[in-house]
């Protein structure tokens, strides 16, 4: 089979190629020993010719243990012989209790490849690969192995798996079955079974940072007057006459400011009556009795135009609008633990909006009009019902996530897929903040490990202006920092290039199951300069749910079969065959009708057909 060495290289040994019959084939992508005395060098063959067999060398066994690279090479006598047993089941790791089974090898049938659990996850990792190469049943596959394992009870688990598109309760819905001590939890935005739990996030733990990202700011100036928001929705927040006498400051210091502008008496009635319109207290509303010497006027008959042009009761009105202020008012302290809503909010952006500083001065105006606009856009949508008034701390909600009833949830499935990537992507950063924040603030540190699923990963883990806006972007945060306090990172997707940049440096273990886009492919060599050639090559023509598993977890890169998951994700392509036929040569009922002009009327159309 193997001649004798020809020639060797940097990397590479040339080999007589021994056996010039077809079977010689065979050979491609198996493992060799090069072995002289002691020494044991690993190769893998990756050239064949009816000739010479190329051989690259991968590294040595040294006292039994497998070392990667080679410090000095095999010599020209050496004995060269396939991979024995021994050897490769030091390279693929034996099942037990600090280890898991993550597939079987391609190349060599009824060996598996059991990487340790530590090394594997303790990292942030990487699984990359077309749509339909197997990646969802693939991840689906993993975390049933991890559960699986016979071994260990992975209790204290807690792996939140961020689902774009509902793929993975079917996987997982049965997790209870594996051992009495698991549990699943999904949390939707659109329950339909019982044991589903609605999305929701209390308003109190959303901070500056988060409020930015919701309202989509996009420059600094509009910090300050969220930062003003979230102070006043606190303050107001609390029913109390400290609070309503502060309200009342607020509106006075607005109209006076209009009153004493150099605008002309019609403009200033309009601007009074806007803020009147907006922010009105029992004090302050068009229908407050103003009362004077022997008489009383409305609020509005306050402000009727005379024969003069003036304000016919402008000596009233300004004395009242006086005594509504309270500098004093100004150092009010907002309360710290305090429950609002976003329409609460929505209030105190109005309060913000007349506050001195902003009605007069455009540019302010108009950022704070668009994040008003905004945050009404989203009071009025699905999206307001996953914000919750209900106050609860940072430790409180994190442990209301991983709990479901009086037990405790290993799997933590959030399905986002009826939230705009816009908004999916802002919701998932905030709940990575989350974790991360409850995590650093630890008294032990990584003794609360956390595993963040990302699906889809493209669709969260961009290159944004986070850190422009807000001075760091979340992902590349936990990237930097996640590891030392046990927040890991593992990103599922088609489109790497799409990622940012940071989040891919800092992976230590990839998944590559087939890709063929050249971006995708060109931006993987550049971004992990020790990915060999070889390995690039061998992705490009994998089978779906077979995958290149290489990094620190693995000794050497590895071609892995998974097998299919028990049970399935939905996550298979539409059965179109199965859709479009009939059982029957005449239209059922439930089929829909075609009018004579070939098109279908939708208010014909079955429920189930759509």
């Amino acid at each position: 089979m193997f001649g004798k060495i020809v020639y060797i290289g940097d990397s590479i040994a040339h080999v007589e190629n021994a056996q010039q019959e077809a079977s010689a084939s065979d050979l491609m992508n198996m493992h060799v020993i090069f072995e002289e005395g002691q020494q044991r060098i690993l190769g893998e063959v990756n050239e064949l010719n009816k000739d010479i067999i190329k051989i690259r060398f991968l590294g040595e066994y040294i006292n039994g243990k497998y070392i990667n690279g080679v410090l000095r090479k095999p010599m020209l006598t050496s004995k060269i012989r396939i991979i024995n047993s021994e050897e490769l089941t030091e390279l693929m790791g034996s099942y037990g209790p600090t280890t898991f089974i993550l597939g079987e090898s391609a190349i060599y049938k009824g060996f598996k490849l059991c990487p340790n659990v530590n090394s594997l996850f303790s990292n942030h990792l990487a699984i990359f690969g077309n749509s339909g190469s197997g990646k969802s049943c693939g991840v689906a596959r993993i975390v049933q192995n991890i559960f699986n394992n016979e071994h260990a009870v992975q209790y204290n688990a807690n792996l939140f798996i961020f689902d774009a598109y509902g793929e993975y309760k079917n996987a997982f819905g049965s997790l209870n079955q594996i051992h009495p001590s698991y549990n699943y939890k999904f949390i939707t935005t659109n329950p339909s079974d019982t044991s589903d739990v609605p999305l929701l996030i209390p308003v109190n733990l959303l901070t500056l940072d988060d409020f930015a990202l919701l309202l989509q700011a996009s420059n600094h100036a509009q910090l300050p007057i969220i930062e003003h928001t979230i102070k006043l929705a606190k303050i107001f927040s609390v029913e109390s006459e400290e609070t309503t006498r502060y309200k009342n400051h607020l509106i006075a210091k607005a109209l006076l400011a209009v009153l004493f502008s150099s605008e002309t008496v019609a403009n200033k009635k309009n601007e009074i009556f806007t803020i009147i319109e907006v922010c009105n207290t029992k004090e302050f509303n068009f229908d407050s009795v103003i009362p004077g010497l022997g008489y009383t006027r409305t609020f509005s008959e306050c402000f009727e135009i005379d024969s003069n042009g003036y304000f016919g009761e402008s000596v009233l009105i300004t004395n009242y609008i006086l005594k509504m202020i309270d500098d004093n008012l100004d150092s009010i302290k907002e309360p710290e633990e305090t429950s609002y809503s976003l329409w609460d909010f929505s209030k105190a952006l109005e309060f913000t909006l007349i506050s001195q500083g902003f009605q007069h001065n455009q540019n302010l105006h108009d950022d704070a009009t668009i994040l008003k606009v905004r945050l009404n856009a989203i009071i009025n949508s699905n999206l307001n019902n996953y914000f919750s008034k209900n106050y609860m701390s940072v430790k409180d909600y994190i442990s209301s996530l991983v709990a479901i009833g009086n037990k405790k949830a290993q799997i933590i499935n959030i399905n986002l897929e009826d939230v705009d990537d816009i908004y999916a992507k802002v919701i998932v950063k905030i709940f990575s903040r989350l974790i991360f924040n409850f995590a650093k603030s630890s008294t032990k540190r990584a003794s609360i490990p956390f595993h963040l699923f990302l699906e889809e990963a493209h669709r969260y883990i961009q290159k944004d202006n986070d850190t422009f806006l807000i001075g760091y972007n979340i992902f590349d945060r936990i990237a930097k920092e996640g590891r030392k306090y046990g927040v890991l990172l593992d990103i599922i997707s088609q489109r790497p290039v799409e990622i940012s940049d940071t989040v891919i440096a800092q992976c230590n273990n990839f998944l590559i199951f087939k890709m063929t886009h050249p971006l995708d492919i060109k931006y993987i060599s550049e971004m992990l300069p020790n990915i060999s050639a070889d390995i690039l090559d061998k992705q490009k023509v994998l089978q779906p749910g077979t995958c290149v598993c290489f990094g620190g977890a693995f000794k050497i890169p590895m071609i892995i079969k998974l097998d299919l998951p028990n049970p399935l994700p939905f996550s298979s392509n539409c059965d179109v065959s199965a859709c479009w036929k009939t059982n029957t040569a005449t239209p059922t009922t439930n089929e829909m009708p075609v009018t004579s002009t070939n098109t279908v009327p939708m208010t014909n159309m079955p429920q189930e057909s759509l």
